[in-house]
């Protein structure tokens, strides 16, 4: 199969991870005040619950599925054949937690008529193959068949959610918009994956690596998750977790940013290591700490700096502690940006699972051990410091192993044209929101002026990385120019 382009792949699945996260977050300050910090809190709660079901039935497909295809994109019969065997062995695995997931939770209770709804979230991970396209590097697919679908969705909640009570709506919505993205990009899979006939598809030979996987994504999900599951258990208050979930939405769309990078650059990885090509690796890797840095840096102080005047206006007065999760939790863009480089770019495809999987268990202990101690004094805010803390210890130990797999400069003196330009885009955002109204206006002013200051400071102190991907902008625009002087 022909190469796809880095830069094409990263817009792609930026735009879908940008999509996935903003049309919901469209409808974030409507929800907010609709449902309120309670029901949202039950919300976020309940389907914390349901996708630690999702994961023990996943195992660690996802990423281990990516990774294979990647390796046997170019073979139409392997892939193929890889293909049916991991879908195969992934309805059993979901077809025995959605069991579990009934009997234990949806049968019985006080949340029974959500968690019966969420079981078709489950089954919608059953359909789930984006892995696949995701391992062929066809990340326009994944975008343009779930546009409609979520598009959809977003004036559902508009026209349906109309009062508390409408939480179950909510629900229904939620895992009816994730189901049909799901079976629309089966549509698109005759043209890649053929039949497989006279030929024994060996089903569970697929158990042992993905359960090397399996490990380290369910410590990885331990941090992202048991925060809203430990706080609904040790605070039994629901609004504390609706006021965690809100402002993670918003942590989280920062740092997809970043980490859609990963997602593009991992079967990219992967082919260049079944190549041999280290040097190509090396080159991709470098590039990709310095895009964390360029893009992290502005982005975990930008939040930091406009989290006052952005909550009153964007969740309301309920919300006015998601401003100082916010300010906490903002220190989690930077510390994704360094842990998907080092981990999911470079340990995960060269298949130093066991690397992988220290770090992440190293930083679940820590969280777990953290939020017994910080969430029954502090509430979300300790949720969230013990998420920060956990996250920044996998980035320690991922590039510690990174630095002995591979001869890379993981900070060079360059590095500190961000930081300088960052804290001076830092302290005038910051003091322009002391002084003006918490409005839409406002927050819009700050991060205009904001980027502005910011890239400004790095044309003065001529960041060589910005310049060349300004270069490659102008080259765009004058092929274009070109091509249409010739038409």
């Amino acid at each position: 199969m022909k190469k796809k382009s880095v830069t094409k792949n990263y817009i792609y699945n930026l735009v879908y991870q940008i999509l996935v996260i903003v049309l919901p977050l469209i409808t974030t300050p409507y929800i907010s005040g609709v449902l309120g910090a309670e029901k949202i809190g039950i919300y976020s709660f309940t389907t914390s619950i349901a996708t630690y079901f999702i994961l023990f039935g996943s195992l660690g497909v996802a990423m281990y599925a990516q990774r294979e295809i990647a390796y046997v994109q170019n073979d139409e019969h392997k892939r193929s054949k890889l293909f049916w065997e991991i879908f195969f062995f992934r309805c059993i695995t979901m077809a025995i937690s959605i069991i579990v997931f009934y009997f234990t939770y949806a049968s019985h209770g006080e949340y029974q008529l959500y968690y019966k709804i969420l079981i078709i979230q489950l089954f919608a991970n059953v359909l789930d193959i984006s892995w696949f396209f995701q391992g062929l590097e066809e990340f326009k697919k994944t975008v343009t068949r779930n546009l409609l679908v979520k598009i959809v969705s977003v004036i559902a909640i508009f026209i349906f959610v109309k009062r508390q009570d409408d939480l179950w709506i909510y629900f229904v919505i939620f895992v009816l918009s994730t189901l049909l993205g799901n079976i629309s990009l089966w549509l698109y899979l005759p043209k890649y994956v053929q039949k497989i006939k006279g030929e024994k598809l060996q089903i569970f030979s697929h158990l042992k690596p993905t359960i090397g996987l399996f490990i380290p994504q369910i410590a990885i999900d331990v941090y992202t998750l048991l925060d809203r599951t430990m706080l609904g258990y040790l605070t039994s208050d629901m609004s504390q977790v609706g006021n965690y979930e809100q402002s993670q939405k918003i942590i989280k769309l920062s740092y997809t940013l970043i980490t859609s990078l990963g997602t593009v650059m991992t079967p990219r990885i992967a082919s260049m290591l079944s190549d041999n090509n280290n040097e190509k690796v090396k080159e991709y890797l470098s590039k990709s700490i310095n895009f964390v840095l360029f893009l992290g840096v502005p982005l975990t102080l930008g939040v930091m700096a406009v989290a006052k005047t952005l909550v009153p206006w964007f969740l309301g007065d309920e919300f006015s502690l998601s401003i100082y999760i916010l300010m906490a939790g903002s220190l989690l863009i930077i510390a994704k940006g360094f842990t998907d480089v080092a981990g999911v770019q470079y340990l995960i495809p060269s298949r130093n699972q066991g690397e992988f999987t220290k770090s992440v268990i190293a930083g679940a202990i820590i969280n777990v051990v953290l939020n017994f101690i910080l969430i029954p004094i502090f509430g979300a805010i300790g949720a969230i410091i013990s998420s920060v803390v956990a996250e920044v210890t996998i980035a320690v130990i991922q590039y510690y192993y990174l630095k002995k797999k591979i001869n890379i400069h993981m900070f060079n003196k360059s590095y500190l044209k961000y930081i300088i330009s960052g804290l001076l885009m830092f302290v005038v955002v910051y003091i322009m929101g002391v002084f003006m109204e918490p409005t839409f206006i406002t927050t819009i002013i700050q991060i205009c002026i904001g980027g502005i200051i910011y890239i400004g400071m790095l044309l003065i102190l001529k960041d060589q990385f910005l310049y060349e991907r300004l270069e490659k902008i102008l080259q765009i625009f004058k092929l274009k120019k070109g091509i249409k002087n010739e038409k």
